[in-house]
């Protein structure tokens, strides 16, 4: 085809219309779009898990061989949908490849956040008939749509520079040009294709063509929290900052003592607000939460000598936590969708009610397996903030404020005393935090947890000097357990 492409990608998110997109593409006679081929979940479509001969867990093992045979078996040029979270391993091939063309599909960031809790809401993703058609009013979150905003914040930049570096060019689309016709056929041609269309495709609807003050049952509040976002134009995306994702709306601030805390996900939190809110002697409700890097800036000019930290936890524990809480136990913070993933494409055996500890030890050991290959982007799941390497995390920190202070878990009633010292304050009684899962991690805990729990964060043990787990002084994980 024209220009020398074999494929294409295009680099999209959920609530952009990429499954517009790809309807009027297909129109097209010669080019031919997949779906999501590599969403960790499914292969193409939702509930899809074959493809062109291969399963999904053949294509786990081997991304490429997917992509070689969609090129081979296709009349014509094949492509699929990219969304940040997809497999890795296929986002640094394609944007090295520059027989890939690249298309990069925006929406402005309020619209896709609002589109997007309209179909959490309602549950209905596509329609193909307005006559099924489901509505809905969502309530802004303001943080919520600051951890949106910047994801994809992140990819668009990570796109962006990646082009910039190999002096390439991608084809540009907003959402509202999917339906102009001369657009869709000057994609068509930068593809390569030589037929024309006289009218778009119609099979998807628009499912939420009011304004947003008829979606959204907080307008005002949505108004006042955007103005603190940024005064350029939200749908150029490429241009915004951070570049590198410090994860400034978890920052925490004590109510009225100059103290920040700067959580790592993994790692003790509520025992730490419930710190500062005893600081100074009020309830946790009184922190100050939901910080931007606007807001953030002017807490740190107008908060005298304030003193931030960070805490990290060993390894071993914040991996425990991490398997327990997004994996193994019911609730609203499970990982349902990569929760079966382990179990249909890596095959991850998940303990039961009746199992004994030394199933449930085979379990975790292969969850960190897992996270091994995880981290050194073998695998087609994101890296999760929950289980990503401490160090990374701290560095993504790093881009916007340097932490005054790294403590670790298991020496924080010290710790958090010096801290308190330092700013003239008594301090509060530090109640550290319980473990929760059917078994005690003592209890599960022996060398070849240890082994495998280092093998995938060699970084962490090595920047932070960490001993094993059964050599560290430890919080006590004596409390009651749930699960």
């Amino acid at each position: 085809m024209g220009q020398g492409f074999e494929y294409f990608a295009i680099f999209a998110e959920m609530r952009t219309g990429s499954n517009f997109l790809e309807e009027s593409l297909n129109d097209y006679p010669g080019i031919k779009c997949y779906g999501e081929v590599f969403n960790p979940h499914f292969i193409g479509h939702a509930n899809q898990t074959r493809l062109l001969g291969l399963s999904l867990q053949e294509r786990e093992a081997d991304p490429l061989n997917l992509l070689a045979r969609m090129k081979r078996q296709t009349d014509g040029l094949p492509g699929f949908r990219f969304f940040h979270d997809h497999d890795p391993r296929i986002l640094s091939n394609c944007l090295a490849d520059r027989a890939c063309a690249k298309i990069i599909l925006t929406r402005n960031p309020v619209d896709s956040y609002v589109s997007h809790q309209i179909a959490r809401e309602t549950g209905q993703w596509r329609i193909g008939d307005a006559k099924g058609l489901k509505t809905a009013r969502i309530r802004f979150d303001p943080a919520e749509f600051q951890h949106h905003l910047a994801s994809r914040q992140h990819f668009q930049l990570h796109l962006l520079r990646a082009l910039q570096s190999s002096g390439q060019t991608g084809f540009y689309l907003d959402y509202e040009d999917i339906g102009e016709l001369d657009v869709l056929n000057g994609l068509a041609r930068f593809l390569g294709a030589s037929d024309r269309k006289s009218a778009p495709s119609r099979k998807t609807k628009k499912q939420n063509p009011q304004s947003l003050q008829d979606k959204v049952v907080n307008f005002p509040e949505m108004n006042e929290a955007l103005l603190s976002v940024d005064h350029f134009d939200l749908s150029r995306t490429p241009n915004f900052e951070p570049r590198r994702g410090p994860a400034v709306p978890n920052f925490i601030a004590a109510a009225r003592a100059p103290v920040l805390f700067i959580p790592i996900r993994g790692g003790p939190s509520d025992s730490l607000i419930n710190w500062l809110a005893d600081l100074d002697n009020v309830s946790p409700s009184d922190l100050t939460t939901g910080f931007n890097q606007k807001t953030l800036r002017q807490w740190k000019r107008q908060t005298r000598s304030h003193q931030s930290f960070s805490v990290v936890r060993h390894p071993v524990a914040r991996l425990y936590a991490a398997f327990v809480k997004h994996i193994l136990l019911p609730g609203p913070e499970r990982y349902d969708a990569i929760r079966d993933t382990l179990q249909n494409a890596y095959m991850l055996t998940l303990p039961d009610e009746g199992s004994d500890a030394a199933a449930f030890r085979a379990s975790f050991v292969s969850f960190a397996s897992f996270v091994r290959a995880n981290l050194a982007g073998q695998t087609g799941v994101r890296v999760d903030g929950a289980w990503a390497s401490q160090s990374e995390v701290l560095k993504g920190v790093c881009q916007f404020m340097i932490p005054d202070h790294v403590f670790r878990e298991e020496t924080l009633q010290a710790d958090l005393a010096y801290l308190a010292d330092r700013l003239s304050m008594s301090p509060p009684i530090y109640q550290a935090e319980e473990h929760e899962g059917p078994f005690r991690l003592s209890s599960i805990y022996d060398e070849t947890v240890e082994a495998a729990v280092r093998a995938a964060y060699q970084k962490d043990y090595m920047q932070f000097g960490f001993e094993t787990y059964a050599s560290a002084k430890r919080p006590d994980l004596s409390g009651p357990l749930s699960g």
